[in-house]
């Protein structure tokens, strides 16, 4: 498990220690993944292949919420079943179920990835709305001070759209579209959701060895 610990000076005498920003126990780290629904539905299925895959050293324990309107995309944009996708977690949570475990800030956990996150979800959260578990779920993981990523799936964006994503920023959420990095030259459609997810998950500090890095790689 990865700790941070951030000093901030109060007073030329009182330093304060914030070391929330990882919160999973030890031995057993926990990420939640909300899946909604806007276009963008492979983004939040290749994640939870990749962080199913990870070697036991570095196991992830994973945390579903699947929207009903992403279920609905799901249907549209892949072939995947909805019960397939539930199987790749370890853990799936009904969106309806507020007492669910990630409904509380008592239960630790890295943190939270929206992947696609729907504008609906983004005004959900940007304004504290809390009456689906994603928006709950995600509305602890700002009040805990933890690492909150959405990856907002819409174009164009009309004023309402930017007004959210600066309220959610300031709440301590990260706005990550899914934009695709075309100096890693990707041939393929997957080369630019693996390259998306990577970059995704270096914000978590897991490197799932999908990033060309700017002069990093030959």
């Amino acid at each position: 498990m990865v700790k941070s610990r951030i000093y901030c000076a109060v007073s030329s005498s009182l330093l304060i220690s914030l070391e929330n920003v990882f919160m999973s126990p030890p031995g057993n780290r926990r990420l939640i993944v909300a899946i909604t629904g806007a276009s963008g539905i492979i983004y939040g299925i290749r994640l939870l292949e990749h962080l199913r895959a990870l070697p036991a050293d570095a196991k992830i324990e994973t945390h579903l919420v699947l929207s009903r309107s992403g279920e609905v995309t799901l249907a549209h944009e892949t072939d995947f079943k909805v019960a397939q996708v539930k199987a790749l977690a370890d853990v799936v949570h009904a969106n309806t179920d507020m007492g669910a475990a990630i409904s509380s800030g008592s239960f630790r956990t890295e943190g939270m990835i929206v992947a696609p996150c729907s504008v609906k979800t983004l005004a959900e959260i940007a304004t504290g709305v809390t009456n689906t578990l994603v928006s709950r779920a995600a509305d602890v993981v700002l009040k805990e001070r933890r690492r909150l990523v959405l990856m907002v799936r819409e174009t164009p964006l009309h004023a309402g759209h930017l007004r959210n994503m600066q309220l959610a920023t300031e709440m301590g959420a990260v706005i990550a579209p899914p934009v695709p990095a075309f100096y890693a030259k990707p041939a393929t459609l997957d080369d630019m959701i693996e390259h998306t997810l990577g970059r995704v998950m270096d914000l978590f500090e897991i490197d799932l060895g999908t990033v060309r890095r700017w002069r990093e790689d030959g």
